[in-house]
């Protein structure tokens, strides 16, 4: 499986659902979400930036102002589970996220149905994971979505990704995570066939709302000329924004440019590499 493209062990969550109530912004809630914020997380306000991991110096801040929030928007329990679950402590991020989905928060419904789907932390259900999977993915979450299409229709059944297209479709006409993810299925030709013009359009959409899948994937896609044109300069500034983002394979990516020649042993072993 290629990657980013969502499973039901794949972790990287997001969703697309019914705009969480109003709150004051406590002061608790602002540090909740600089610390623990998840980018992909619908719920997400607009001007936080998010993190895809919580730092290991930020999880006990995140633990408290999380907690102290955690009556008020659905995000700050949550952010509570993932500072939970980063910390090694899952009875605790099982409870968040427990709480976090009978509010309705999409992302802790996908969290659930992983750790179901997996058995891990708790007794493994497929069919609660499916349960978890179906309400996020009516929600419109894309990557419940994907998890409903890699468990398939019922018990023995195989996936049905060209089913996952078709929802994956009406989520992308707004939501970056949907854009990204299907724009992975047109350039792998899963679910139907391969499209790089139609994938690099939906990258480039998730590019401009600062998706870091989407921009590595544009960095690769300008440096190969698939779907349109080669250009290396673009190529390098996509990988620079995914890299700021946190993105592994935009650094590794940016770091082959730098360095692209490899001098290898009469063994094939890499000795040094050439940089400019």
């Amino acid at each position: 499986m290629s990657r980013r493209i969502c499973s039901f062990t794949v972790v990287a969550i997001v969703a697309m659902t019914t705009p969480a109530p109003a709150y004051a912004q406590s002061a608790d809630l602002v540090l909740c979400d600089r610390v623990a914020a998840d980018p992909s997380d619908p719920d997400k306000p607009a001007d936080v930036k998010g993190v895809p991991d919580i730092a290991a110096s930020d999880i006990a801040t995140a633990i408290k102002y999380c907690k102290n929030a955690a009556n008020g928007p659905r995000r700050a329990m949550y952010q509570l589970g993932r500072a939970y679950a980063v910390n090694r402590q899952m009875p605790e991020a099982i409870a968040a996220w427990r709480k976090a989905s009978d509010k309705g928060s999409t992302s802790a419904m996908v969290e659930l149905g992983v750790l179901y789907g997996t058995g891990a932390g708790v007794a493994r259900d497929e069919a609660q994971a499916r349960k978890l999977f179906e309400r996020a993915a009516e929600a419109g979450n894309p990557r419940g979505v994907s998890n409903l299409a890699a468990l398939g229709g019922g018990a023995g059944a195989t996936a049905d990704p060209a089913r996952a297209r078709e929802l994956l479709s009406k989520a992308a006409e707004t939501n970056a995570e949907a854009q990204y993810q299907l724009g992975m299925m047109l350039a792998e030709g899963n679910g139907g066939s391969r499209d790089d013009a139609a994938a690099r359009a939906l990258f480039e959409k998730a590019a401009a709302q600062n998706h870091p899948g989407a921009l590595e994937r544009m960095g690769a896609f300008s440096q190969e000329g698939r779907g349109g044109p080669k250009d290396s300069d673009a190529a390098k500034a996509y990988y620079q924004r995914a890299a700021a983002l946190g993105d592994e394979d935009a650094k590794k990516a940016l770091e082959r440019m730098r360095c692209p020649y490899a001098i290898k042993d009469k063994r094939g072993n890499v000795v040094t590499n050439l940089c400019f």
